[in-house]
């Protein structure tokens, strides 16, 4: 399958994008840090057949524009906000959240509560995990740094998302409201050799903890797969998604 991509042009520059599908509710895949459009490319398919799904390249990543300003949570999760306002999407959305992305869909349910129905948060980010850094390797830190360092010889990568994490988490932090809505964990099973066992550990917490965001939420481990469970175990990813809707369409039904 080829992914179609369109472009919109938002307040603050181009970015390229997809639609399939139609359905309620509107599902928007969030991507992890600098990921394109093509990582959902596995399970567009298969949750496209009951419902509209958005999918977009942030600004810097391939067709999109190059950042003008820093990208910080707030000024991504605006964005894309514009973007669905302008292609016509209709709120409440179901996001989901890969890695970096997990942060976005955490910060736009606090900022926009009513737009949001439902979370899969899928081997998200989680505002605890900016802590994990001191338990990385010497080696992992100076590499770290250096890229940093690259990154800001050239000027719109010192706008580059990576380089406001930090920022986005206190967003975060600042808007401690989080909507009661569905939220689905998914988390990778698999071992990774580059990470310490005591961050593994602390990540996994740190990813459990993110069920404590509602009184309607659900753990899902794809045990075959590391940090990209919608390419090595997409079945697992479409069906946490297709779940998470039947919750959403039901509760709108009672209401």
């Amino acid at each position: 399958m080829k992914i179609e991509k369109y472009k919109v042009e938002t307040p603050k520059g181009t970015l390229q994008y997809n639609i399939s599908g139609n359905g309620k509710p509107n599902i928007v895949l969030i991507n992890g840090g600098s990921g394109p459009i093509e990582g959902w490319i596995k399970i567009l398919p298969a949750i496209s057949e009951s419902s509209s799904v958005f999918s977009y390249n942030r600004f810097g990543v391939a067709g999109s524009d190059k950042p003008k300003e820093s990208q910080d949570g707030i000024n991504i999760v605006n964005t894309l906000r514009d973007a669905l306002t302008i292609v016509g999407g209709e709120p409440p959305y179901l996001l989901v959240g890969h890695s970096l992305g997990g942060l976005y869909a955490n910060l736009y349910a606090r900022l926009y509560p009513n737009e949001v129905g439902g979370i899969v948060f899928l081997e998200s980010s989680t505002p605890k995990d900016i802590s994990l850094n001191e338990y990385q390797g010497k080696a992992v830190k100076t590499i770290n740094k250096m890229f940093k360092m690259f990154d800001s010889l050239s000027s719109h990568k010192q706008f580059n998302e990576v380089n406001f994490v930090e920022k986005t988490v206190n967003q975060i932090h600042q808007t401690d409201t989080f909507p009661e809505i569905p939220v689905f964990v998914i988390t990778g099973g698999q071992e990774n050799r580059m990470m310490p066992e005591e961050v593994r550990r602390k990540r996994l917490e740190n990813q459990l903890e993110l069920l404590s965001l509602s009184s309607n939420s659900k753990h899902i481990v794809a045990e075959k797969s590391g940090h990209f469970p919608q390419l090595s175990e997409p079945t697992i990813v479409i069906d946490s998604i297709k779940n998470c809707v039947e919750v959403i369409n039901k509760t709108n039904n009672n209401q």
